[in-house]
């Protein structure tokens, strides 16, 4: 049963004021339906994010565990499905950092896939009338690593423990060309994922491919 939830977001990255998933996390409410609601400023920094992940794990022994990125360019809150063993970086990190074709852990499997109801979060989402849908791309960049990371430790020393990954538009303020969600329905968002957490022990059977 998932009584705590830790929500974690990173700080703004590659040259922003701000990072959506910082804004909205802060707006989180400590306890949603029962469910008390503890949440992590991550710093974009490859290694640190991890160890300031795990730091709080360790302190606040959560349940589940919801990590929020931002994913300029996408239009819909979504829910990642896999993380890979490979940091490969378009940009640098927020401390200069730039890995290129690095495993993340020597020790780990390939990929992780999130222990998370991925598409009861969506479809909670999609009820709501939140533009949402399952990624199937953490990407190679601190937001795959950060998850990476998460799903390692949860099958080496806590395998009870769930974790995943969501990405999230670009607030409006941040462009002026590309796709855009208002902090608000994040926030629904997150509320709507965390109930999905909190209530479902096996996913929901429904859609969520992509063609390539």
């Amino acid at each position: 049963m998932v009584k705590k939830v830790l929500v974690t977001a990173f700080d703004p990255f590659g040259g922003e004021k701000v990072n959506p998933a910082l804004e909205a996390v802060r707006q989180l409410p400590g306890e949603i339906d029962g469910v008390a609601v503890v949440t992590c400023e991550i710093p974009t920094v490859f290694g640190k994010c991890v160890d300031v992940l795990l730091a709080a794990v360790e302190r606040e022994k959560p349940d589940a565990v919801l990590c929020v990125g931002q994913a300029g360019g996408r239009p819909n809150i979504t829910v990642e499905r896999v993380a890979i063993n490979c940091d490969d970086a378009r940009i640098k990190d927020n401390e200069g950092k730039q890995p290129i074709d690095c495993k993340i852990a020597e020790d780990g499997a390939s990929a992780y896939f999130s222990t998370l109801p991925i598409k009861a979060m969506v479809q909670d989402m999609l009820a709501a009338s939140i533009p949402a849908a399952v990624s199937n791309t953490a990407g190679t960049f601190v937001c795959n690593h950060l998850m990476y990371g998460a799903l390692h430790y949860a099958e080496q020393k806590c395998p009870n423990m769930k974790a995943g990954f969501v990405h999230i538009p670009y607030l409006p303020q941040q462009t002026t060309n590309q796709p855009s969600m208002a902090a608000s329905t994040v926030v629904e968002g997150l509320e709507c994922m965390i109930r999905a957490i909190a209530r479902t022990d096996v996913d929901v059977v429904v859609s969520g491919g992509v063609e390539c």
